[in-house]
């Protein structure tokens, strides 16, 4: 590897590390976190780069190059569809097969009657949150594992030989993509590991939106349960994948505890308990996690607030990041808060515009990280991300 390359990778991860830690870096960090858009900018379609994560890989590797950023996700388009298709997943509409080629891939809800989980089985998910998983779950997830007491099927049973293949390489490509990474360009990996609230588990994979809402106001006792049963699995499969090194955060993406889905009391009552528990835990062995609060979350700051400092990197989507920094920047290090609507629709001024209120409002003593307000998809234009990365590297430098 050429020393400049690993000079410049040093340099990079130094200065994003900085930030993170609510520090005042040499500049501030670009790291945009681009998902189809690497698609748009590499030739592909959408489906291309969702149905082979090479290509997907080289998209991103190409965009961290030409645009120099200093850190990336290897892959934005986490889903693959060689996974969720090896084994069947219903809850997902793939681009290419059940959505257009050049749209992002779509999440299914489940009717309430349909629900993956129902309504009476909080007490079995509760007793064995993995045996819950396996045997009731799965089958009613996915179109080829077969439910208890059935008979086994060569589907059903090729369904976990390719899944566990799918997964073992999916997995390690990913490893060769952060190396890769580091080695052409120099680009640091933003994240390492993933972590879901519990309450999202319930309300993204099991109980559906409206299930849970229901489940809410007659059996909130078995919700908060539910909770805390899943949180140490949570847990677990966060440092499953974190960073030894303990430099890059783990990947929170956070849905439903924003306004409107919840109020205030009931984001107090069950979505934040189990929440912060674990975030606590990752910080107790020296992990940060990446609060990435899709959504409109200014109303959730005072229980955010007490985090430990530092413990994570806040990313602003529709909140207001000024008000943000007012609540938490003391506290945390801040990303986002460049709104998509302009990435996708203004012009590369009113992008340098934006950048420069967001610097000159949240970012003047550091603990600041240059991003998007939400992941990027194929609306955001070539030259807007480019006046976005331009712009920072300009005039951020402290």
């Amino acid at each position: 590897m050429p020393a400049s390359t690993e000079q410049l990778y040093q340099q990079r991860l130094a200065r994003y590390v900085r930030a993170m830690r609510n520090e005042k870096p040499d500049r501030i960090p670009i790291r945009p976190f681009v998902a189809e858009f690497t698609a748009k900018y590499a030739g592909y379609t959408v489906q291309e780069v969702t149905q082979d994560y090479q290509k997907a890989f080289l998209a991103a590797r190409r965009c961290a190059a030409d645009f120099d950023w200093d850190a990336v996700v290897g892959n934005m388009v986490f889903v693959w569809a060689g996974l969720t298709q090896a084994i069947g997943l219903r809850y997902y509409a793939m681009p290419g097969v059940e959505a257009p080629p050049d749209s992002g891939f779509q999440y299914l809800e489940p009717s309430e009657d349909n629900a993956w989980m129902r309504a009476d089985e909080y007490d079995l998910l509760i007793a064995d949150p993995t045996g819950y998983l396996f045997n009731v779950w799965l089958p009613r997830a996915t179109t080829e594992v077969r439910p208890i007491g059935e008979p086994a099927t060569f589907r059903n049973n090729m369904s976990f030989l390719k899944g566990g293949m799918a997964m073992l390489s999916y997995f390690h490509g990913l490893q060769n993509q952060a190396a890769l990474l580091r080695q052409e360009s120099g680009t640091v990996g933003a994240i390492a590991g993933i972590l879901k609230a519990p309450f999202d588990i319930l309300a993204d994979k099991f109980r559906g939106y409206k299930g849970l809402c229901t489940d809410l106001f007659r059996q909130p006792q078995k919700v908060q349960a539910a909770c805390e049963a899943l949180a140490p699995h949570l847990l677990q499969t966060a440092l499953s994948g974190a960073d030894p090194a303990k430099n890059v955060p783990i990947g929170l993406w956070l849905h439903r505890g924003c306004i409107p889905f919840l109020s205030p009391s009931q984001f107090e009552r069950h979505y934040w308990p189990t929440l912060k528990w674990i975030i606590e835990e990752l910080w107790k062995r020296g992990h940060q996690t990446l609060f990435y609060a899709e959504g409109e979350w200014n109303k959730n700051l005072k229980w955010i607030a007490e985090l430990p400092e530092r413990s994570i990197v806040y990313h602003v989507d529709r909140g207001d990041i000024v008000e943000v920094h007012k609540a938490v920047g003391e506290k945390f290090c801040l990303s986002g808060g460049v709104r998509n609507d302009l990435l996708a629709f203004g012009t590369p001024e009113d992008v340098r515009t934006c950048c420069k209120r967001i610097i000159d409002g949240v970012a003047g003593e550091g603990g600041y990280i240059m991003d998007a307000s939400a992941i990027m998809q194929d609306d955001t234009k070539v030259e807007n991300l480019r006046a976005m990365t331009e712009f920072t590297r300009e005039y951020g430098v402290y």
